[in-house]
C-alpha cells in the first residue's frame, strides 16, 4: 500500500471514530458527515471523497462491527469455549461498546437499507454457534435458539431494564444458555 492509500485509510478511520462518538452521544439518526468534516477541519464536500454518503459511512460502521463480533466469537470458540463461553464472549463484546452492538442488533436506522453483502459477515457468528451446538441434525435450530435467547437478555441489559433489580446479568446469560444447552442436549 502506497502513501496515498495509507493516508486515505487513516482519514477513513478517523471519520469512523468521529462517527462512533456521534452515535454514542446522539444516536445513529443524528449522524452527520458535515459535522464530522467540521470536527476534522475539512469541508463537507472534501469528506465525501472518503465516504460517498451517510449510508456509505453507516455501511462501513456496520461491516466493522460485524467483523469485530465475528472475530470475537470465532476466537472464543477456537479457544475452547462451549456455547455458554461463546455467549459470555458475545456479551462482553457488547458491553465494551454497546453502540456498536445496538447499531447491528438494535432499532433499524430510518431510511437506511444495507447492501445485501453487508450482513454476510454476521453469518460467521451463526456458523460458530452452529459448530458449538454439536449434533449436525439439529445444530442450526439449536444455534438459532441460543442466538435468540442471548440477544433477548443482552438487549434488555443494554437498554437498562435490569437496573434496580438484584440481578447479575452475566449469571442470567449463563443460566439461560446453560439451561437451553441441557434442554437441547448441548
Amino acid at each position: 500500500m502506497g502513501p496515498r492509500e495509507r493516508y486515505r485509510e487513516q482519514v477513513r478511520d478517523e471519520v469512523k471514530q468521529h462517527a462512533w462518538e456521534q452515535i454514542a452521544t446522539a444516536g445513529v439518526t443524528a449522524l452527520s458527515l458535515n459535522a464530522i468534516a467540521k470536527q476534522m477541519g475539512m469541508s463537507g464536500p472534501a469528506l465525501y471523497r472518503y465516504f460517498a454518503s451517510r449510508d456509505d459511512l453507516i455501511t462501513a460502521l456496520i461491516r466493522d462491527a460485524y467483523r469485530s463480533l465475528a472475530d470475537t466469537t470465532r476466537a472464543a470458540y477456537d479457544g475452547g469455549a462451549d456455547l455458554v463461553g461463546v455467549a459470555g464472549a458475545i456479551r462482553e463484546w457488547a458491553l465494551v461498546d454497546p453502540h456498536r452492538y445496538l447499531l447491528i442488533y438494535g432499532t433499524p436506522v430510518p431510511g437506511y437499507q444495507a447492501p445485501a453483502d453487508t450482513t454476510a459477515i454476521s453469518d460467521e457468528v451463526m456458523t460458530v454457534l452452529v459448530e458449538a451446538a454439536g449434533d449436525p441434525a439439529t445444530a442450526v435450530h439449536r444455534g438459532l435458539l441460543f442466538w435468540t435467547r442471548l440477544h433477548g437478555v443482552l438487549s434488555l441489559e443494554l437498554a437498562g431494564h435490569f437496573a434496580g433489580m438484584s440481578l447479575d446479568p452475566a449469571a442470567l446469560v449463563t443460566e439461560e444458555i446453560g439451561a437451553l444447552a441441557v434442554r437441547t442436549g448441548g
